[in-house]
């Protein structure tokens, strides 16, 4: 049993939460074991009671309590199996000495969960191209969205990327395939989003702008549209802009317009083929039941010479497959996407 610590936050470590700097310092202490010790104040920075997901800085001081030893170091992580590892290899899009971009296949978790053995972290060990350290997460993806992901290599890049990506220094294009025909064809959509009532996992509630105030939990979801091809009145090929970064902002938001993305169970857009108005009339397995929603478009400042950076990233399979059954070409996009 270790005495009571405080410790300094370094010039590489800024720009994270509390609980995970915690878990990088003490790999053996759990999520609801820091929680606890937040809520009971035995943890503090600079003095002050803190919430596990608190951001530190460089610089303050943490207090640690008595902590128990492990009870045996941990044990090296498994590293993924080759097949895992050459496909994680492959969707690399871009590589350098401060950050990584890939194109994320669909159904692949950035996080591990309840049940969830197979995600983002079991296969970091094959992405680390002869550095010690794993690469860092700084953004995250649904588990089904596809598309184009970044990670940092060292923590000064995670510091810089991370402040880029909360200051809206980051552009975000996601090309979607919706149910129905968006009306008026580009826009912008407004509606606020606040987590949906226990049971429903992490499923976001739609609320008007002006009730966002008025509920607990809600925060204010901003998106820029635009339709780049439609199908009839059946669906059309949509091009979003998430101005805010919210859970699952653009599968709710496009529900809201009453323009579903095709393959969202969560948020009505799968079992369309069904509905007999036309959308689905014959689509139904060629389109089929996965989340048809791909981050094709990303630019931000690189985290060290500021310069401006642009990564694409072709659509999944499933989406390149309803693309070809509709007659859509995924190299016909607007130049400007989003003119100013």
């Amino acid at each position: 049993m270790s005495g009571v610590q405080h410790l300094t936050v370094g010039e590489d470590e800024a720009e994270q939460r509390l609980d995970r700097w915690l878990k990088r310092r003490f790999p053996h202490l759990g999520q609801g074991r820091i929680e606890k010790l937040c809520r009971k104040g035995e943890v503090r920075v600079d003095g002050a009671r803190v919430k596990g997901a608190t951001r530190i800085a460089p610089g303050q001081v943490v207090r640690v309590p008595p902590l128990p030893d492990a009870e045996a170091p941990p044990a090296a992580p498994k590293g993924p199996a080759p097949a895992d590892a050459e496909a994680i290899r492959k969707a690399v899009v871009f590589r350098d000495d401060n950050m990584i971009v890939l194109n994320k296949p669909a159904g692949l978790a950035v996080q591990g969960g309840s049940g969830q053995e197979r995600h983002l972290g079991t296969v970091l060990p094959a992405l680390t191209f002869g550095r010690e350290d794993l690469p860092r997460l700084v953004h995250r993806l649904d588990k089904d969205t596809s598309g184009l992901l970044v990670l940092a290599r060292t923590g000064a890049a995670a510091v810089a990327l991370s402040r880029s990506f909360r200051s809206r220094a980051v552009e975000k294009i996601y090309f979607a395939l919706v149910a129905g025909r968006p009306h008026p064809q580009a826009g912008t959509i407004r509606f606020g989003l606040v987590k949906g009532a226990t049971g429903e996992g992490e499923k976001m509630q739609i609320l008007h702008p002006n009730a966002v105030g008025e509920t607990d939990g809600a925060r204010h979801a901003t998106t820029d549209y635009r339709v780049i091809e439609q199908v009839g009145g059946r669906c059309a090929w949509v091009a979003l802009r998430p101005v805010t970064g919210r859970t699952h902002q653009l599968r709710a938001h496009m529900t809201a317009l009453g323009t579903p993305i095709a393959g969202d169970g969560k948020y009505g857009g799968r079992g369309q083929e069904n509905r007999g108005d036309g959308w689905g009339a014959g689509l139904g397995a060629e389109i089929g039941r996965r989340l048809h929603l791909h981050a094709a478009r990303l630019a931000f400042p690189h985290p060290t010479t500021g310069r401006r950076v642009s990564f694409t990233a072709p659509l999944p399979e499933h989406m390149a497959a309803s693309w070809a059954f509709l007659g859509l070409d995924p190299a016909e996009v607007p130049d400007p996407l989003f003119p100013e």
